[in-house]
């Protein structure tokens, strides 16, 4: 069932039917959001990328040392918003 679906349906109830609707789909988005996430272990992070149909391609794989990789990230990212910041004037 897609989204056009139930909104079809949705079309066809009471205006009444349709206001306990949006409450009802508005307390679950908010129920889903005050429970936090619990954090994947790393076996979990490694069976999810194991099961994925492309390969994952890292960024800068050369770079072993994690906080020098973080330093180029964010080195990057800076040379990139110049870019943007420059192409304004």
């Amino acid at each position: 069932m897609t989204i056009d679906d139930i909104l079809e349906q949705a079309k066809m109830l009471s205006s009444q039917e349709r206001d306990e609707l949006v409450e009802r789909l508005i307390a679950l988005r908010d129920a889903a959001r005050a429970q936090p996430e619990k954090p994947k272990t790393g076996a979990e992070i490694v069976a999810m990328l194991e099961v994925m149909d492309e390969p994952i391609e890292f960024v800068d794989s050369h770079i072993e040392d994690p906080v020098d990789w973080v330093k180029a990230q964010r080195r990057k990212r800076q040379e990139k918003l110049k870019s943007y910041r420059n192409s304004d004037e």
